[in-house]
């Protein structure tokens, strides 16, 4: 997985502190009442992408060539395969002593060859009218490069275009899908022009807990599934919760005929910290099910706002990198891959592709039976010099209800 390096904006920086923080927090738990036992074992499964140098993909290690660690203590390997080209290959279910007092079910045989499960989240609710031949463009080339005959897949809107297909393998579904595709997003004037209400922009917050929980509900659904490839391809344009601040103030006081900014409106604006508390249960959530988000801007390349919107240059380019960075964090956390600004979308989705096809699946159960243990890091090694490994880095607990 990707870390988000200490050079970024602060603004990305901030996050990533409050992201750790809610972790913290979240492994604080209550001590259970007197009489209450808990007993209970999770199989916890990554997925894990080994390339050497030329970045190519190594599909001859064996179980015994991987050394995986659960905050620091080695665990051991109970259920291992390849996936090569989408297709499940060399499972095998290496022996493991069996615990004291617990007994597990036999294993049971794959019984399906396709080792990929794609989400695709059209989050048209934050896609702008005028991007809706450009998105129809990017979900045809998706269909295209990404889904291929055997992939089990589902699609959703969060907005008019009114989008949900169920887990399906058919591909007739996604040429239905593609002609309902329309953008409904605001654009900078129909911020500018919004009523703010007393808790700000009303309307972009509203849109915005809207698409998280339609993810997060997406994601944790998905948590029941192992041993297999889980990818949330997530087309949006990201998230603002205070967009162009400056020029909406200045526009309010042009309205009331005042010279002097008002402190009390610049106060009722949103603050960072509820954009970052949903994108932390999100990513919680997605890392918690093993889903590895795959975020694409389908504005690509962005470098002015169209001649017909009200708001100046540094504004815009203010306001898309705080969207472009959402998706960063989105992908960065969970394990996939950030598409923004950039054009060549047949590449990224390649690299996409290449991710969700060629991977290994790892499972065991972890050696930590402390519950107040809630946030778990992993660490996986291959004895073979020089390779890259990529995977996620860390899982949450059930909480308990």
């Amino acid at each position: 997985m990707s870390d988000i390096r200490s050079g970024r904006r602060p603004w990305v920086v901030a996050i990533v502190c409050v992201l750790l923080a809610v972790h913290a927090l979240r492994g604080q738990t209550p001590q259970d009442p007197p009489g209450r036992i808990r007993v209970g074992v999770d199989l916890v499964t990554t997925s894990v992408t080994v390339r050497d140098s030329r970045g190519q993909f190594l599909a001859d290690l064996k179980p015994d060539e991987f050394d995986l660690y659960e905050d620091g203590v080695r665990q051991t390997l109970v259920t291992f395969s390849l996936s090569h080209g989408g297709r499940i290959l060399n499972v095998t279910q290496p022996s493991v002593a069996a615990r004291e007092g617990l007994v597990l079910p036999p294993s049971r045989p794959a019984n399906d060859a396709s080792g990929r499960i794609l989400l695709i989240f059209i989050d048209d609710s934050h896609l702008e009218p005028s991007q809706t031949p450009r998105v129809r463009d990017l979900f045809n080339r998706i269909t295209k490069r990404l889904v291929h005959p055997g992939d089990l897949f589902g699609i959703i809107s969060t907005g008019p275009s009114s989008i949900q297909v169920e887990l399906t393998y058919d591909p007739k579904r996604l040429d239905q899908a593609a002609g309902k595709i329309m953008g409904s997003g605001l654009s900078p004037r129909d911020i500018l022009d919004a009523p703010i209400g007393s808790a700000g922009l009303s309307e972009v917050r509203h849109r915005a807990h809207v698409a998280f929980s339609t993810a997060r509900g997406l994601v944790e659904n998905m948590s029941k599934i192992h041993d297999r490839r889980k990818a949330l391809v997530y087309v949006s344009n990201g998230y603002d919760l205070d967009p162009f601040a400056d020029a909406r103030e200045k526009q309010a006081r042009e309205r009331a005929g005042e010279t002097e900014s008002n402190p009390s409106r610049q106060q009722s604006n949103f603050s960072d910290a509820d954009l970052v508390s949903q994108l932390a249960e999100l990513t919680r959530a997605a890392v918690r099910a093993n889903v590895a988000i795959y975020t694409i801007d389908p504005r690509g390349l962005t470098a002015s706002p169209d001649l017909d919107q009200p708001v100046d240059m540094v504004a815009y380019q203010r306001h898309v990198s705080k969207t472009q960075d959402t998706l960063r964090v989105l992908a960065d956390e969970t394990g996939g891959r950030a598409i923004v600004n950039r054009n060549d979308f047949d590449k990224a989705l390649d690299l996409i592709d290449a991710d969700t096809s060629d991977y290994y699946m790892l499972g065991y159960y972890s050696t930590n039976t402390d519950p107040s243990r809630r946030r778990r890091v992993i660490e996986i090694k291959v004895r073979r010099p020089g390779v890259d490994v990529r995977h996620r880095t860390e899982y949450s607990l059930k909480p308990v209800r």
